[in-house]
């Protein structure tokens, strides 16, 4: 089972990013995905979440209105797609999956792509 996170990079305030997490090795259609990010030094926050079943989603109040959580189980891929980023959103961004129709406590970590928003 893997998940590979692409799509960060640099990208200056008020831009727009879109991750993709795809995953190889296991039905996505089971799986909750969740996508996470973390920066040196500081603890590992939970971004937003997408169900297996009914695609509900779930945001951290520091990008909600501007991040959007999008699955597509035909390509085994979730997406993230960022909006008006501001410099506090730089930070490594991690996709992580469990077998559940919830989000919680992941099983599966992918390796991280890093955002950095700067001018």
């Amino acid at each position: 089972l893997q998940l590979v996170e692409s799509g960060g990079g640099l990208v200056q305030p008020g831009g727009s990013l879109r991750l993709s997490c795809a995953a190889s090795g296991f039905a996505l259609d089971y799986y909750t995905i969740g996508w996470f990010r973390q920066a040196p030094g500081k603890e590992r926050e939970g971004v937003s979440c997408i169900s297996s079943i009914g695609g509900r989603t779930l945001y951290a109040d520091s990008v909600k209105g501007r991040f959007t959580i999008s699955r597509d189980n035909a390509k085994s891929t979730v997406y993230l797609q960022m909006n008006s980023l501001q410099p506090e959103d730089t930070e490594t961004y991690y996709c992580a999956a469990r077998r559940s129709y919830s989000c919680g406590n992941m099983e599966y970590w992918g390796q991280g792509t890093q955002v950095t928003v700067s001018s």
